[in-house]
């Protein structure tokens, strides 16, 4: 039996059918609002208001839940690897060992990328962002697989961009850091794991060998799982919005690196490093910065506390706490900036100031600590977030279509002028 909330308008009763989801949200269904009443809903931001139906992830900010697929972020995390995750988010249900194995071997079969994306890269500044660079050669991709252009092909055809996404996206990203360096660019070691092998295309050097550190396997490992999907947040709701309007999956992907790249979404963990050595640069003395972000008249924040979803604890900076943890003490960092980010850590936990406002640590804030022990630069930090959301961004795009989604096209509430006329030029004051 279906439910109705009632909305009156202008002496008339509306009934709105009330939606319900597995577990338990509940939302209005205003989709035929405008055209029996003449009226729209007003949400700046879209905050309150649910653009779609997802099976994909569910998100509670006031329990600290995350779930793909229905499994808790803490399970995968602890026992399943990114690339299971991806299989996970994409189709539906984790795979079985025969799957996996396929899968993981399409991929690397798809790992090289034309070479003519060399002369692509030398065409940018040495200077350009790598998310400038990273969704340009996305784009690319459109070119080296005309096909793709038509995301109405068969299933089996569009299983194929996924693919090679997946598998082009990591060997991108470490040919445009290289390339960046100045170095020779690593061709992709099929013998490895998918992360393994990626760090291995970033930090292999021609002069030496390149040893694989399991610890820092894991951690990346971990933070790409981590980052794989966040429900409909600003990139992934960019990705299904350019997608509604059949744009192709390069293309899509390709605006939500673009979305992703601002420093309120992808780039926060950015923040946190260039706060953590602004904080150094002004003599180290956290209580003094501590005591700046308590005052109100101050304009000082600090990056990498709280959340805008979780409202108590982020499930993921839990995890990677300990990952961090294992980070530091196994490479022996003895930086000035983690002692630093120790020190802050301390007072968020303890000081009744952030635990009443609820600013503890966030995933942030323990994903830029490892990535810069592991020696990725903070500019890299959001390419390292894209890669990790890009099985969400394709699960969230797959999705999309298979509803067979109409074109994203939100309305307005126009506040600009009334009608007026022409006035030429030679008449203007």
């Amino acid at each position: 039996m279906v439910e109705y909330a009632e909305l009156k308008l202008d002496g008339k009763v509306y009934q709105l059918p009330i939606i319900e989801g597995t577990e338990k949200e509940r939302g209005i269904d205003i989709s035929k609002l405008r055209a029996e009443s003449g009226y729209i809903t007003v949400d700046t931001g879209f905050k309150n208001t649910g653009s779609t139906q997802s099976a994909i992830t569910f998100l509670d900010g006031e329990k600290g839940i995350l779930r793909y697929r229905g499994y808790p972020i803490e399970q995968l995390a602890e026992k399943s690897t990114f690339i299971e995750v991806a299989y996970l988010l994409i189709y539906g249900e984790l795979p079985t060992s025969a799957e996996l194995e396929a899968f993981e071997n399409d991929i690397k079969a798809e790992s090289l990328v034309h070479e003519d994306v060399k002369t692509i890269m030398q065409g940018f500044p040495s200077t350009a962002h790598p998310m400038g660079v990273l969704s340009s050669l996305a784009t690319s991709l459109t070119a080296f697989f005309p096909e793709s252009l038509d995301p109405n092909r068969s299933a089996e055809k569009v299983n194929m961009t996924i693919i090679r996404l997946l598998a082009k996206i990591p060997t991108l990203t470490a040919w445009s850091y290289t390339n960046a360096r100045g170095i020779r660019a690593n061709y992709p070691d099929n013998s490895l794991g998918y992360v393994a092998n990626f760090l291995k295309m970033m930090f292999a050097l021609p002069t030496e060998d390149y040893e694989i550190d399991p610890v820092v396997v894991d951690a990346m490992d971990k933070i790409f799982i981590l980052h794989a999907d966040h429900e409909q947040n600003c990139s992934t709701s960019t990705v299904r919005i350019v997608g509604s309007s059949h744009a192709n999956l390069y293309a899509s992907i390709a605006a939500g690196i673009n979305a992703l790249w601002g420093p309120l979404h992808g780039g926060a963990n950015q923040k946190v490093i260039e706060m953590l050595d602004a904080i150094l640069k002004n003599g180290g003395d956290t209580k003094k910065f501590i005591d700046k972000a308590k005052d109100p008249n101050d304009p000082f924040r600090l990056m990498g506390f709280g959340h805008r979803v979780y409202k108590n604890f982020d499930p993921r900076a839990q995890i990677l706490k300990k990952s961090a943890d294992t980070i530091l003490d196994k490479l022996g960092v003895d930086e000035p900036e983690f002692e630093i980010a120790k020190q802050l850590e301390e007072a968020a936990l303890h000081d009744e100031y952030f635990i009443k406002r609820k600013l503890y640590p966030n995933v942030d804030f323990y994903s830029g600590i490892i990535m810069k022990a592991i020696g990725i630069p903070i500019e890299m930090f959001p390419v390292m977030f894209s890669i990790g959301r890009l099985p969400g961004w394709i699960a969230q795009w797959k999705e999309m279509r298979s509803h067979n989604e109409p074109i994203g096209r939100p309305r307005q509430i126009y506040v600009g002028a009334n009608e007026r006329d022409y006035v030429p030029v030679e008449s203007r004051s």
